[in-house]
């Protein structure tokens, strides 16, 4: 059992896979065996889940510097890009990096209507980034941690009308965010945000948000759903609660729990300490170091090595993958240290 600013997280030795999923705390594991019980009783009360989805998308727009109204809940990271996606007007050009995350660029290659996305390797796309109408990336990169250059392209599309769509799956949770500035803010909630998978956030500039279409309008996206829910013309949000989806409950009922106590933390401490163990391993691999708290391991049959250690670790894009969190510590590092030599 590891603690952690007050929370508790059993299975964290030897957990260097929150880029893959994120442990649940203690607390928010009792919070969900209690509501499936009610579920199994017939006791649920459906209604419940609405403070989840406000405590989880208040938290998702205080780690994003946005307001609450600009956050919408969705069920993936691609659903919602797929909002700003079909918006795009024909011909539209969009820049990306090279192996990107799958669903970060899928739903803009799949529009057709003369939609062009471009891959260009790190380094270029930032500097050729206003070139293009769109960007649209992550953060960090799932496969081996590698950093968006930020200053580099915000000089880059100084003074032109590109938009900037930035996934911060692989870094809200672990990073000091400043992206506010970008036009959209998108992230899945069940890896370094440590709740159950099944729900997104977007948060939305005003003037992107009131060019898309709320394709998948329900009851949920309405200004006060449970008065909506037969509801036709359909009463839709006034803010981007018109976007969501219907809440998957007992997701949100995680996510209301994990995201808040996430939101509240000192966010240098969590990033120094997440992004320190990291480069401890750097350092005794002789890697260079780097700010991110996601790392991929150039050491031979390193998978096979750590799982014989019984770390448990991803691969990804051929590498061992390692990635560090609050519930991990120095041990943790000894002995994924231990296992390569």
């Amino acid at each position: 059992m590891r603690e952690s600013h007050g929370e508790q997280f059993e299975g964290a030795p030897l957990f260097l896979n929150s880029a893959t999923y994120g442990l649940p705390s203690r607390r928010t594991s009792e919070a969900l065996r209690q509501s499936l019980r009610a579920w199994e009783l017939g006791e649920l009360a459906p209604m419940d889940f609405d403070e989840s989805v406000a405590l989880a998308r208040a938290a998702f727009a205080r780690m994003a510097g946005f307001s609450e109204g600009d956050v919408a809940m969705g069920g993936s990271v691609s659903a919602l890009l797929g909002l700003v996606a079909s918006a795009l007007p024909d011909g539209t050009s969009v820049a990306t990096f090279t192996h990107e995350f799958t669903s970060v660029t899928a739903p803009f290659d799949a529009q057709g209507r003369g939609i062009s996305v471009t891959a260009l390797e790190p380094g270029e796309l930032e500097r050729r980034a206003g070139e293009f109408d769109v960007v649209t990336v992550s953060l960090v990169q799932s496969s081996d941690g590698r950093m968006l250059d930020v200053a580099v392209l915000r000089e880059a599309i100084a003074g032109t009308s590109t938009r900037v769509i930035l996934d911060v799956t692989q870094a809200m949770g672990w990073m000091k965010l400043d992206v506010a500035w970008a036009d959209a803010v998108v992230g899945g909630s069940y890896k370094w945000l440590l709740s159950p998978r099944g729900a997104a956030w977007m948060a939305v500039q005003p003037s992107l948000a009131e060019t898309l279409v709320p394709h998948a309008a329900n009851w949920y996206s309405s200004e006060t759903p449970w008065s909506n829910t037969y509801a036709l013309p359909s009463l839709q949000a006034q803010d981007a609660r018109r976007f969501d989806a219907s809440p998957a409950w007992f997701t949100l009922l995680g996510a209301g729990i994990a995201m808040p106590w996430l939101a509240s933390l000192d966010a240098t401490a969590v990033h120094a300490h997440c992004v320190g163990l990291a480069n401890t391993v750097r350092s005794s691999l002789g890697l260079p170091l780097a700010d991110s708290a996601i790392l991929a391991l150039d050491v031979p049959d390193a998978a096979a090595r750590l799982e014989s250690a019984g770390i448990r670790a991803a691969v990804r894009a051929g590498r061992a993958r390692v990635s560090f969190h609050l519930y991990n510590d120095v041990s943790d590092v000894e002995a994924l240290l231990g296992a390569l030599r």
